[in-house]
Formats: structure tokens, C-alpha cells, sequence
């Protein structure tokens, strides 16, 4: 299904149609950083079942990543189809999306004062070629108490966010120490590395 479109006229030159295999309103702005025309599409992908399946933290990223790039590369062989997938990883575990403010209560109760890993993984199909690149930050959480964190809660609503916190937003006063090669990563999409994989793939970009 259609979400979104983004392209727009480009003069003197041929360039394969872009598409994001995502729904994300933050990865689709993050793309949009590049300048690029793009189309945003819903992926078709089980990610219940492939997360059933038991893989680590960044075999599951990464998969995931694929599966998403490849359900709408099979259908526009043309076009060069971004995937993407990002998992938090806290003390105990994957922490998926909280939904609610409960549950985002309590996985910032987890992460408090203690580090966690950021796990961000693309992968960009055009064709039979794919290209796949992995960001992992390490990213070191203050020490909240339960006023703090209904502040913040109350303020960013993170209900759609692993890890219950938005680093765009408010959210980066919640930390003291963030480890990682490139920031936009954990935004959703590691731009720097994803600039030169678009570009080698034939995508062109206007800087």
C-alpha cells in the first residue's frame, strides 16, 4: 500500500526510483535530510514471527531489515528499496515499543543509570544487490526516580519508541554518556554510511 510520496523533478539526470519499505514518520524525515526523491511504502513482513524465532538482538535487526527491503524489491526490481529495523536492548532483554505509559514507565525504571545498546540496521536492495550496514551505540541513562520519569513521560509520550525515550526530543536529557559512529543512527537511519550505499547503488544525491 501507497503511504506517501516524496519525489520530485530532477533535471539532466536518470536516477532509479527510491523507495522506504516504512511507515515511520521518523525515518521518513531523517531520509528526507538527504535530499533524494523518495516513495514511502508499507513493508509486507511477519515481524511476530521472525522475532519468535529466537535470534540475538542484532541477528534480528538485521534480518528483519532484509525481510522489509526485499518484500518490496520483489515487486519493483527497478527501484532501490530501503529497509530498515532498530531494536534497544536493556538489561533484560529486547525492549519492544511500550504502547502505553506503564510499560514505558517501567522499561525506563530498567534502563536507569545503567547502559544499553542501540541497535540500528539497514539493508538497500536494487535488483539482486544488496547492501546491509549495522550501527550499534552504547548509550548510558542518568538516574531517574519516579518524578523524573513521569515528567518526561508526560512530556515526549515515547509510546512509540523502544526503549520509551526520543533522543530527537526531550529525551536527550535523559542521558549522560552516548557512544556511537554516527548519531543519525539512533534518530532511525544512519545517514552517513546509507549516503554512500545510495549513491553506489545509482541513486543520486544532490551534495
Amino acid at each position: 500500500m501507497l503511504i506517501t510520496d516524496h519525489r520530485f523533478q530532477t533535471t539532466g539526470v536518470q536516477v532509479p526510483d527510491l523507495i522506504l519499505a516504512s511507515t515511520s514518520p521518523y525515518r521518513r524525515r531523517l531520509l528526507e535530510r538527504l535530499g533524494a526523491p523518495f516513495r514511502c511504502v508499507a513493508p509486507e513482513c511477519d515481524e511476530a514471527a521472525v522475532k519468535a524465532e529466537g535470534l540475538p538482538p542484532r541477528m534480528l535487526a538485521e534480518k528483519l531489515a532484509r525481510l522489509k527491503a526485499a518484500s518490496i524489491a520483489a515487486r519493483e526490481p527497478h527501484a532501490v528499496v530501503l529497509g530498515g529495523d532498530q531494536i534497544a536492548v536493556g538489561p533484560l532483554g529486547i525492549l519492544d515499543k511500550p504502547g502505553a505509559p506503564e510499560a514505558a514507565a517501567a522499561q525506563l525504571r530498567q534502563l536507569s543509570g545503567r547502559t544499553h545498546e542501540l541497535i540500528t540496521a539497514v539493508a538497500v536492495q536494487r535488483g539482486d544487490v544488496v547492501r546491509d550496514h549495522t550501527d550499534v551505540a552504547r548509550l548510558t541513562m542518568r538516574e531517574l526516580d519516579a518524578t523524573r520519569i513521569e515528567a518526561y513521560l508526560d512530556a515526549d509520550q515515547p509510546w512509540d519508541c523502544a526503549g520509551s525515550y526520543k533522543l530527537e526530543s526531550r529525551g536527550i536529557g535523559l542521558f549522560e554518556r552516548i557512544e556511537c559512529a554516527d548519531f543519525t543512527a539512533i534518530e532511525g537511519l544512519p545517514l552517513m554510511a546509507l549516503a554512500g550505499i545510495l549513491r553506489e547503488l545509482g541513486v543520486g544525491l544532490k551534495w
